[in-house]
C-alpha cells in the first residue's frame, strides 16, 4: 500500500479480531481510521504475542471486551501522522508500547518514575487522550482497542506518547520484544531495583519474564541467580540467561521455599522477583529477601482484588523493601534505544527469547504454543 495514497484516510486492511473471549482469533478485513491530533498510523512489521494478550483474551467481563483487537509487543514503520506530532515522521520506525512517555508532567521528567500522571496506565478499550476507537468492522462496528497498542493488525493508531522511534538496523524480530516482556524484565533488575555487581538475586517463575529479569541482573553484574520454578526443564533455559542455581518450589518437602532460600543464602537474598502474579509468591520472596536492606520487586499480575498480607511488626522489624515494576520503570523513549544499543553491541540477549516464528495468518498457532508452555517468545510476521 502506497504511503502517499492513504496518508489521512481510512485504510482498509486485515486484522486478527478476538470476537469472543477463548475462542480462536479471526482474520478480516478492518477499517482503521487516520490519526487524531498527536496520534500516529503505523504500519505493523511484526508483533509477538505475550501472556497479558492471553490473559484478557480469555476474560469474559470487563475488562475484557469484545469484538477487540489484542498485541502490544511490536514494531512497525510510521504512515500517517496526526496533527501536532513533530517527534517522528512519516517512513520512521518505531516501538510502540503500553507504557506512556508524554516527557511533560511531573514524573516524565523526573528520573525516579516511569509512571506518567498525563496519560496514565489503564486497561481500558479506546484509545488514551480521546477515548475513542479508531478500528471499526465492515459492517461499521466498533472494535476496542488494548492496551494503547492493538498490533494484531496490519495497520493500527497509537498515541504518539506510546511510540519511540528506534535505529531501523536493528533486525526487526528482535526488536519487537522491547515493547512490552524483555523490557520489563531487564528493567527491573536494571532501573527498579538496581541490582549491583556481586548481588544474590532470586527469581519467582522463570517464563519470558522472569528469564528477562535473570538477564538484567546477569547485566547487571549479579554473582548468584536463583531460579524458583515447577517445572525442572526452566534451568537448562535458564542458564542460557545467567541463572546459576534452581529451587523446585513443588519439591521442597515440609519447608517453605523461603526457608530453602535463606538457609541457600546465609539469611535471604539481595533482591526477589515476583514474576508469577500470586500474592502466596510475593510473600514468599518478601520473607526471603534480607533482613536490613532486602528488595522484593512485583512484576506479576495477579487477579484484581487480591491482596497481600504481612505484619506491622514484620514491615518495622525487618527494614525490607516491597515495590511494583510497570514495564520494569523503563522510560520508554530513552531507555529502549539504550537496550537495542546494548543488544546491536552483542551485550543483552534477545535472539535466545524467540523459539518460534510464524506467518500473520498462522496467529492462533502462536497461541497455542504460548498456552501449551511450549515457548518464550512467538514472532509473528505481518507479511512474510
Amino acid at each position: 500500500m502506497d504511503e502517499r495514497e492513504t496518508a489521512g484516510k481510512p485504510v482498509r486492511c486485515k486484522a486478527a479480531v478476538a470476537r469472543k473471549a477463548g475462542e480462536p482469533l479471526v482474520i478480516e478485513e478492518i477499517i482503521v481510521a487516520p490519526p487524531n491530533p498527536r496520534e500516529v498510523r503505523i504500519q505493523i512489521i511484526c508483533t509477538s504475542l505475550c501472556h497479558s494478550d492471553v490473559t484478557f483474551w480469555k476474560m469474559k467481563d470487563p475488562p475484557g471486551y469484545f469484538p477487540r483487537i489484542f498485541g502490544h509487543e511490536a514494531i512497525g514503520v510510521v504512515e500517517t501522522v496526526g496533527e501536532n506530532v513533530d517527534e517522528v515522521i512519516e517512513g520512521d520506525i518505531v516501538i510502540p508500547t503500553f507504557m506512556s512517555d508524554c516527557g511533560e508532567c511531573t514524573d516524565c521528567r523526573s528520573k525516579k518514575s516511569n509512571l506518567c500522571s498525563k496519560l496514565p496506565f489503564k486497561v481500558f478499550p479506546w484509545m488514551p487522550r480521546y477515548e475513542t476507537s479508531r478500528f471499526t468492522d465492515l459492517k461499521g462496528e466498533v472494535l476496542y482497542h488494548f492496551l494503547s497498542v492493538s498490533s494484531f493488525s496490519e495497520y493500527t493508531v497509537v498515541d504518539v506518547a506510546h511510540v519511540t522511534k528506534v535505529d531501523p538496523a536493528v533486525p526487526p524480530n528482535r526488536a519487537c520484544l522491547l515493547s512490552c516482556g524483555v523490557s520489563t524484565g531487564v528493567g527491573a533488575a536494571w532501573r527498579t531495583a538496581n541490582v549491583e555487581t556481586g548481588s544474590t538475586i532470586v527469581i519467582f517463575g522463570l517464563g519470558a519474564i522472569g528469564l528477562a529479569v535473570a538477564e538484567g541482573a546477569r547485566l547487571c553484574g549479579a554473582t548468584r541467580i536463583i531460579g524458583v520454578d515447577v517445572n525442572p526443564a526452566k534451568f537448562e533455559i535458564g542458564k542460557t540467561f545467567g541463572v546459576t542455581d534452581f529451587v523446585n518450589s513443588g519439591n521442597c518437602g515440609n519447608k517453605p521455599v523461603s526457608q530453602v532460600i535463606k538457609e541457600m543464602t546465609d539469611g535471604g537474598a539481595d533482591y526477589c522477583f515476583e514474576c508469577v502474579g500470586l500474592a502466596s509468591l510475593v510473600e514468599e520472596a518478601f520473607s526471603c529477601c534480607r533482613k536490613g536492606w532486602g528488595k522484593t520487586i512485583v512484576l506479576g499480575v495477579d487477579k484484581p482484588g487480591s491482596l497481600l498480607s504481612f505484619t506491622s511488626y514484620e514491615v518495622l522489624h525487618s527494614g525490607k523493601s516491597l515495590m511494583g515494576s510497570l514495564f520494569g520503570g523503563l522510560k520508554a523513549k530513552s531507555d529502549i534505544p539504550i537496550l537495542l544499543k546494548r543488544y546491536m553491541n552483542k551485550e543483552l540477549q534477545l535472539d535466545e527469547f524467540v523459539t518460534h516464528e510464524v506467518r500473520f495468518e498462522d496467529i492462533n498457532k502462536a497461541f497455542d504454543l504460548l498456552i501449551d508452555g511450549k515457548c518464550l517468545r512467538c514472532v509473528i510476521w505481518m507479511n512474510k
